[in-house]
């Protein structure tokens, strides 16, 4: 066996599992060995060293031995290849061609004004008859490797032009409402719909980690940076994670390190009293300060990397600041103050509101809440301090104006929270691809059309910014999310967290390629084609047939499944609609109503303020208005309501239609498990066209127009 042969058998042996059994062990999701197919028919060298320079050799390893390709890592003597992934600062190559394509690679970077590509970033370039990946760091080879897969064959196109990648935040996380003991109420996985949580089981830890490790590699290979693996809502046994559990952490961050993610961990702001048996939690008390400081240090020591904590404190039962007098900067600030020693963040949530409200007392205002918390504490929180605001001003409703907190405070890192797990749209049993809401989210100017846009907000400057976060919606199903279509949303919210401004329908038509590659399918065409008539417009085809025109919260109390018109209009929630036989919708104006449109700078303001500029899709959230009213589109309030339910209902059996003709065409259990879904959403969507148009027509007593059958 000559030296070469000993090399390339030494990566092979990389590959931990025999070739013939290499499947996973659950749906491959976007990463199925089949879009590996490219980049493993070719001769790929990895030149390089650190953790995740191992895992880009252990993935092209994997790739190559199932589909004849051949790899090698720095060898000292000549070798040619197709492809290269390499680290700016590794030694010289001994191929004179393979090294001048590098260094090409090299010069495109230093023309751009000497730029570094960062921790994360990286250049792919074709040179001759070389791809060449180029990155300054272990991380940005591993993003870059993602990138050549994500591309197939177009990477190795002679006439591909130089590509420059960095991610456009630098915090890209994901929060699991995950709990080590099964809750009475909430279940293993709060507001998770795709079965038990991946990371804990019957009060304890999982013994085999395999499924976090393929949980890494799915993140890693759409751009995910961060998560945190327990709920916002901490029990006692999840508050133990912090100190006596901590070693279960610890597991689960060393199987996720080798694909770049740092584990973060949600604690309790009573943890001094809970678990140090201080008699206070006070910020300002200096033994809790002690104790924080010295249980952090602990926790580093134990997770090097660990990213920080994530904290829900004063809102809905939770623990927090306010019991001391204190507000939430000097709570934030507190945890903020023992992590930055370390280089830790706090994940400090705005969604903090009154949830014991009184239904009669109309000048009390959920929306309100999260701005007249925090606005008045910008410039107070601490540097490493993350403040956490929902997208809208409520609790991710199918249309919500974007929160005003988003534009109330530039001398704070902000991060807008999104939620991939879909509680008001569907929990993963109707088709609702979310790209396209948030992709409206983050291009909203809250100055003024023309402005900074959301994006710029969470980017902040030289990404400095607070980042995206969204809460996951992935379980112990075989599918990850139950649905198997729902796999999109989470891929987009990573590939939206790289770059923002990205356009959904593009992410979409990505996740479709890797999801179902054209060399597995028997007409790659027309299951595009199909997939995107399906989801392209399936969040709005969910609103048509759901709460109409931003009034929201029309479900089911409890699990928020299905329609409630009413099931929330008497709580102590503050979620409310006021409809009546006049009318419906609720008065946010300032002159009239509780004023919360005047949260708004004055572009925005203005146009909220006024029935007659206010966007249809916003009208109820901001005004109660008569059924008669005329909406921007020329339709009434009333027959818009029956119009879209009526219409939605249509779209959503038109989808199980376009799925049918899916038939044989895809894998089989794939197959299965959508069609029994989009079964379940035209009996679903069906029973909420009635029960809205049948509560509105009683409400109205006005007719369909169009005189269909309403109950």
């Amino acid at each position: 066996m000559n030296a070469e042969e000993s090399v390339e058998l030494e990566q092979l042996m990389f590959v931990e599992d025999p070739v013939d059994g290499d499947e996973p062990r659950v749906h491959p999701a976007w990463l199925p060995p089949e879009a590996f197919r490219s980049l493993g028919a070719r001769r790929v060298l990895v030149h390089g060293d650190g953790l995740l320079v191992d895992t880009v050799l252990h993935e092209v390893s994997r790739a190559c031995a199932r589909y004849g390709g051949r790899v090698w890592h720095s060898p000292s003597w000549d070798v040619d290849v197709d492809l290269v992934l390499a680290l700016r600062g590794a030694d010289e190559l001994p191929n004179p061609a393979v090294q001048a394509a590098r260094a090409a690679a090299a010069a495109l970077i230093e023309g751009a004004d000497g730029e570094r590509l960062g921790d994360e970033g990286f250049l792919l370039a074709r040179a001759g008859d070389v791809t060449v990946v180029l990155a300054d760091a272990p991380a940005g080879l591993l993003y870059g490797l993602f990138h050549v897969v994500r591309l197939c064959a177009a990477a190795f196109d002679p006439a591909r032009p130089a590509e420059r990648h960095r991610p456009a935040l630098r915090r890209r996380m994901l929060n699991h409402w995950d709990n080590v003991a099964v809750h009475p109420v909430m279940g293993q996985v709060e507001r998770g719909y795709a079965g038990g949580s991946i990371f804990w089981q019957d009060g304890r830890a999982r013994g085999d980690l395999a499924r976090v490790r393929e949980y890494g590699r799915l993140l890693a290979s759409c751009g995910v940076n961060a998560i945190s693996v327990n709920n916002v809502n901490v029990a006692r046994t999840e508050a133990l994670l912090l100190t006596e559990r901590l070693g279960d952490v610890a597991e689960i961050a060393d199987v996720l390190r080798p694909y770049g993610i740092r584990v973060h961990l949600s604690v309790s702001f009573a943890a001094p009293v809970v678990l140090g048996g201080l008699p206070t939690a006070d910020p300002f008390d200096p033994a809790v300060r002690a104790w924080w400081a010295a249980t952090t240090r602990r926790v580093y020591e134990r997770i090097p990397d660990f990213g920080g904590y994530l904290v829900k404190a004063d809102s809905e039962g939770q623990p927090g600041p306010f019991t001391y007098g204190r507000d939430h900067a000097d709570g934030a600030n507190l945890l903020a103050e023992a992590l930055a020693p370390h280089g830790g963040v706090v994940h400090w949530r705005a969604f903090v509101y009154n949830h014991h409200q009184d239904w009669r007392d109309r000048s009390t205002d959920r929306a309100r809440a999260a701005y007249d918390h925090f606005a008045p504490l910008d410039g107070r929180f601490r540097t490493n301090v993350v403040v956490q605001v929902k997208f809208g001003p409520v609790d991710f409703q199918t249309r919500e104006p974007v929160s005003p907190v988003l534009a109330a405070m530039p001398a704070t890192r902000l991060a807008v929270e999104l939620q991939v797990t879909q509680e008001y749209t569907g929990q993963q049993r109707h088709v609702c691809h979310l790209g396209p809401w948030w992709s409206e989210v983050l291009r909203f100017a809250p100055w003024g059309p023309g402005g900074r846009t959301i994006a710029d907000v969470v980017t902040g400057e030289t990404a400095a910014g607070g980042g995206l976060v969204a809460v996951a919606n992935v379980g112990d199903d075989v599918f990850w999310t139950g649905h198997p279509l729902a796999q999109a949303n989470l891929y987009t919210f990573g590939r939206l967290a790289w770059d923002p401004r990205r356009d959904p329908t593009e992410i979409l038509d990505e996740w479709i390629t890797l999801t179902f590659p054209p060399s597995a399918t028997a007409d790659a065409e027309l299951v595009r084609r199909t997939l995107h008539e399906i989801m392209d417009d399936s969040w709005r085809t969910y609103e048509r047939y759901t709460a109409p025109l931003g009034v929201g919260f029309m479900v089911n109390p409890g699990d928020h499944y299905g329609p409630g018109v009413d099931g929330y209009e008497y709580t102590r929630w503050g979620t409310y609609h006021f409809a009546d036989r006049d009318g419906v919708g609720v008065d946010r104006s300032r002159a009239s109503g509780t004023g919360f449109a005047g949260q708004y700078p004055p572009y925005w303001a203005q146009v909220y303020e006024s029935v007659e500029s206010c966007p249809d899709e916003l009208l109820l959230f901001f005004h109660h208005v008569p059924y008669g009213h005329v909406l921007h589109s020329g339709s009434t309030v009333i027959q818009h309501i029956y119009d879209t339910h009526f219409a939605g209902v249509e779209e959503v059996r038109a989808m199980r239609r376009r799925w049918q003709t899916l038939h044989g065409m895809i894998d089989p259990s794939v197959y299965e498990r959508v069609a029994e879904r989009l079964d379940e959403q035209v009996r679903c969507a069906t029973e909420w066209r009635d029960q809205i148009n049948t509560y509105f027509f009683r409400k109205s007593g006005v007719p369909d127009g169009r005189g269909r059958r309403i109950y």
